[in-house]
């Protein structure tokens, strides 16, 4: 297993081709040059020992050196012990409502983008925990299946948006129905699943589905995004605020948080509802809830001891950059045995 420290110092590269297009422009002109000025044989005798190939293998020994150097600067490290890591934490689930009504601003910036900041705290503020991420609107989506990768998880979290669902509304019941096939640890005692949404527009027997997912030993917990006062949905293009949205009388709708609806699934699968408003609160809570419950041990195997490797090419690039300063564009005596552009021939 290796790591690369500083990748971007790849870009360095990019000089090996520079050097070599030099080189060649500078080998064309001195010919075209000399060619102007002096014939073939006399440039023989004015310049005997003179080595075209001394000069390739220079250029090469240069970009040996550029590509070395390009190496120790990216210091590339290789794992040196492979050790058996146990952990113990709790599932985690997060289904995040996308319907159009959480573009609603009656909480800022709007409720969409409140709800990602509150589940990015929240993984923040884990340890050895899984998790997972579920988007839904008209209907459900898996977008991370369960993991410990919690960067990669952040990042597929901030790509989510209103138009990955064609289909408009708030499928929850299906949302939970995904939700338990995200738990892949049978030995697992604690699942949770966090609901993020507005509450608004739930479709199906939500009661149900609460009462089959907390048989299976997933408590729900919902955290409201919204004010009761609630908002009008913008419809925006570029960023630009084109109407806000309305129905079918073209009455400006107002979306309102359905707290109501959210306690009743929290309290249906052993749960509790959470308001989002405060997102320390929020994440206060949260930690609060996970530390009261049994953790789960699981292994995961993994690399440690990882050792800098950035000496080797550095010391690859010194030795070919003193080669280079020593390596005389002239002629050696089994340069001249080699007789690699039949200068003998040539002579006699």
């Amino acid at each position: 297993m290796y790591q690369l420290e500083q990748p971007i110092y790849f870009y360095v590269l990019f000089a090996i081709p520079v050097v070599v297009v030099l080189f060649l422009l500078l080998l064309f002109w001195q010919k075209r040059t000399q060619h102007k000025f002096l014939n073939k044989e006399l440039l023989k005798k004015l310049s005997p020992n003179y080595s075209v190939f001394k000069s390739v293998l220079k250029v090469l020994v240069l970009c040996l050196a550029i590509a070395c150097l390009t190496f120790a600067l990216v210091n590339p490290k290789i794992g040196t012990k492979l050790e058996t890591v146990k952990r113990e934490g709790v599932d985690l689930v997060f289904a995040l409502d996308v319907s159009k009504s959480m573009l609603a601003e009656d909480i800022a910036p709007n409720r969409l983008e409140k709800s990602k900041q509150l589940i990015t705290q929240i993984i923040n503020s884990l340890a050895g925990d899984r998790i997972g991420i579920i988007g839904y609107a008209g209907s459900a989506f898996p977008q991370v299946p369960i993991t410990t990768d919690f960067s990669s998880a952040k990042l597929f979290l901030s790509g989510m948006n209103t138009d990955m669902v064609s289909s408009q509304g708030t499928a929850i019941t299906e949302a939970i129905e995904m939700a338990e096939t995200f738990y892949d640890d049978e030995g697992q005692a604690n699942r949770v699943l966090f609901i993020i949404s507005d509450g608004e527009d739930h479709e199906g027997s939500y009661s149900e589905i609460a009462d089959e997912a907390a048989k299976k030993g997933i408590r729900i917990f919902t955290i409201g995004v919204g004010t009761l006062e609630g908002g009008p949905i913008p419809i925006k293009s570029n960023g630009i605020l084109q109407y806000y949205k309305r129905d079918q009388n073209n009455e400006q709708v107002i979306t309102r948080l359905g707290e109501e609806t959210l306690r009743d699934i929290a309290k249906q699968a052993n749960g509790e509802y959470i308001d989002g408003s405060n997102t320390k609160r929020v994440v206060d809570q949260v930690k609060a809830i996970l530390n009261g419950m049994d953790k789960n041990e699981f292994e995961a195997k993994q690399f440690t001891d990882f050792k800098d490797q950035f000496q080797w090419f550095l010391a690859g690039a010194l030795f070919l950059l003193v080669l280079d300063v020593f390596l005389l564009e002239r002629k050696t005596a089994w340069l001249k045995k080699l007789n690699l552009f039949n200068e003998k021939r040539e002579n006699e």
